[in-house]
């Protein structure tokens, strides 16, 4: 399936724009097809995906020549580096420097790298697929690695087409429309949806550079894309804030946003932002929409072709209540058939349902509320089976409180006790206690409060919960 209509690009300036540099639809054309023949005969082709308009030529390039692209943290360190050129079998990588082969050099990132065709799929290896193909990835996109290895997630252009076609029904996505973002382009929300997302619908693309509140407030966007780290320094510049009010739809994804949050910018802007939910293995599979309701704490509904259900940890199915939380389990046609290689064949049940590791809650109107992931969100205290949102949403609704996240720690006693790490001043761990104890019920507060500095965040503004365990102050 063809993802790109390379007339939605002709007679288009000023199409793209990153940072001070700018690409009409006509030059970008040329350039990606120069890409294309530089690249013909490569089923795999790595991209040191920067934040830079040869990353876009490259994205495109390879996706008019119906060739795998994966791209490659620019701040990957040798390990991570090599161990992605190695998985996914990448035979080219495209920089700074003209197109070469992997290896001989230091992005070789490993001595065996060049045609070694060793990564490898549930269909077969890189090197046994043919370009273009039906089931040839136009992405081959990584994992966090945070329960090991990164892992490959191979994404065809089918699951990506369905993804995006669904996302302009929700949100009236047209080409009248100019994005603005300043999004890392190796992750899905600031590649899949925030490149090929305005190539597929036609749209102006500004990628800012830095997503910083003066260049969101200077791009005279109509559709923004942020993550709950942008969208609170935003509200924190009420200027910058108030310049979006022009904009028709503010986007937010990638993490939970706090309720506080959602509340400010809705006030500032004059409009509440849209949330969704999604992952690398899914893509985008539930969002609320521009016509419809918006709620603080909830990502909306299962987009055109999604399913979702809560199961329980023994498998079985939960009530769609609005309170009952289990493991979110989808199935569509955006979510991939399965990782490279041998990894993670298990987290499909056996009738079909990608497994998400998250935990939710749906209410009986299809709203969905994301708790966390059941690895560090989901606590079990004394019996209790705890959401570590719904405690960190009431922590930064204290006026001292600025950041928060909780994770469940080890006990002797309660199996786990819930544990809030608050950046914060002017307040005692106690107090944040008490308070917490007055607005949900007493199982739910906090047994301790670690008051810090900052919290560990991803390149996405994830906190890093990983590390709040590993934590030993």
């Amino acid at each position: 399936m063809a993802l790109l209509n390379p007339t939605r690009l002709t007679g288009r300036p000023a199409a793209v724009t990153v940072g001070d540099q700018s690409m009409s639809g006509d030059d970008l054309l040329e350039a990606a097809t120069a890409v294309a023949r530089q690249i013909a005969g490569a089923d795999t082709v790595a991209v040191d995906a920067t934040a830079s308009l040869d990353t876009v030529v490259a994205l495109t390039g390879c996706l008019l020549a119906g060739t795998t692209l994966v791209p490659v943290p620019p701040d990957a360190g040798p390990v991570e580096r090599g161990h992605i050129l190695r998985d996914s079998g990448a035979q080219l990588l495209l920089g700074p420097d003209p197109t070469r082969p992997v290896g001989g050099g230091p992005d070789r990132g490993d001595s065996d790298l060049a045609g070694s065709g060793q990564g490898g799929s549930a269909r077969g290896g890189p090197g046994q697929r043919l370009a273009g193909g039906p089931d040839t990835p136009a992405l081959i996109l990584y994992t966090s690695g945070t329960t090991g290895a990164p892992k490959g997630v191979p994404v065809t252009s089918a699951n990506i087409a369905a993804d995006l076609d669904a996302l302009a029904e929700a949100w009236a996505w047209t080409p009248d429309d100019t994005l603005v973002h300043g999004l890392p382009l190796f992750h899905v929300h600031g590649l899949v949806l925030g490149v090929i997302g305005a190539l597929r619908v036609g749209c102006r693309l500004v990628h800012t550079g830095r997503p910083t509140p003066g260049a969101y407030a200077a791009a005279g966007g109509t559709l923004y894309f942020g993550v709950p780290t942008i969208w609170s320094r935003i509200c924190a510049d009420r200027p910058s804030a108030r310049a979006l009010r022009a904009a028709r739809l503010l986007v937010s994804g990638s993490a939970a946003l706090p309720a506080p949050v959602f509340h400010t910018l809705a006030e500032l802007t004059g409009q509440a932002p849209v949330e969704r939910y999604g992952m690398t293995e899914t893509l985008i599979t539930v969002s609320s929409r521009a016509d419809g309701e918006r709620r603080p704490g909830w990502v909306g509904t299962p987009l055109a072709g999604v399913h979702t259900r809560l199961a329980s940890e023994d498998g079985e199915q939960l009530p769609a209540d609005g309170e009952t939380i289990g493991e979110l389990q989808v199935r569509g046609p955006m979510v991939f058939d399965g990782y490279l290689g041998a990894a993670g064949r298990g987290d499909f049940t056996p009738d079909g349902w990608f497994r998400t590791g998250d935990v939710a809650a749906i209410d009986r109107t299809g709203w969905h509320r994301i708790v966390g992931r059941a690895s560090t969100d989901l606590i079990k205290s004394g019996g209790y089976r705890i959401g570590a949102g719904e405690v960190e949403n009431v922590l930064l609704t204290h006026p001292a409180v600025r950041e928060a996240a909780v994770i469940g720690a080890p006990d002797a006693d309660l199996g786990q006790r819930v544990v809030a790490y608050v950046v914060a001043e002017g307040v005692s761990p106690q107090s944040l206690i008490d308070f917490v104890a007055t607005e949900l019920s007493t199982h739910k507060r906090p047994r301790e409060v670690r008051i810090v500095d900052d919290l560990p965040r991803n390149a996405m503004g994830k906190v890093q919960k990983k590390l709040l365990h590993d934590d030993r102050r």
